[in-house]
């Protein structure tokens, strides 16, 4: 897997490079600021793209935007110190894959990084409750325009329960052993989910159901 780290800490950078590089992935650039992760994206195509979001010349949040229109197979996984709900909102509709705090174990990212490789999205401990509960918050403003309600025909009962345990922050292990599933088969589901939402990660699917009142607590 390639990887691209984007942060205007150096030190940062030379650590996070050593401790991906010693655990086998392949760092093929790293970068002080948002152009830069655009200029070097478009480079080298990597994989994964772990993002800080407070940097100069252009923040995380917009290179994030650009590199999706331009490489919408990349992943990219945000970086910050600060738990604050707005740029945690704006990276997911960027196109986010994952949204990590950096006071995160090492072997909580590693493992977090396993799931990212299998196509889930990853969040740090607590963060997908907050979206959810974000989303839901505004799902009455939203779900009262009947052109912008989400049918129920759209998505099967069983898909519903994978969002909502999905939105708990189970990952596809746990909701398979919840349900007496396959891993495959949530998997399944879940490709099923975005291609019905037109959204291309698990959070934004979550926020769209909220927002439109199909899952709540």
């Amino acid at each position: 897997m390639k990887i691209l780290i984007a942060d205007d800490h150096q030190l940062f950078l030379d650590v996070f490079q050593r401790t991906m590089t010693e655990q086998g992935y392949e760092v093929v650039a790293t970068v002080l600021n948002g152009h830069e992760a655009i200029a070097k994206a478009l480079e080298f195509k990597p994989d994964v793209i772990f993002m800080d979001i407070i940097m100069p010349e252009c923040d995380g949040l917009e290179a994030t935007r650009l590199i999706k229109e331009a490489l919408p197979e990349c992943k990219i996984v945000m970086l910050t110190s600060s738990e604050e709900d707005e740029p945690l909102f704006e990276a997911i509709k960027n196109g986010a894959s994952g949204y990590l705090l950096k006071n995160l174990h090492v072997d909580e990212l590693f493992n977090l990084l396993k799931s990212l490789e299998q196509g889930e999205s990853i969040l740090s401990p607590g963060l997908t409750v907050k979206i959810f509960r974000e989303f839901s918050r505004i799902s009455t403003k939203n779900s009262a325009n009947p052109s912008n309600a989400l049918k129920t025909a759209d998505l099967s009962e069983r898909q519903l329960e994978i969002l909502r345990l999905t939105a708990q922050g189970k990952v596809y292990k746990e909701i398979a052993a919840e349900l007496g599933l396959s891993e495959r088969t949530i998997k399944y589901h879940m490709e099923r989910i975005l291609e019905i939402l037109h959204v291309q990660t698990k959070a934004q699917a979550i926020s769209y159901a909220s927002s439109k009142g199909f899952i709540g607590d």
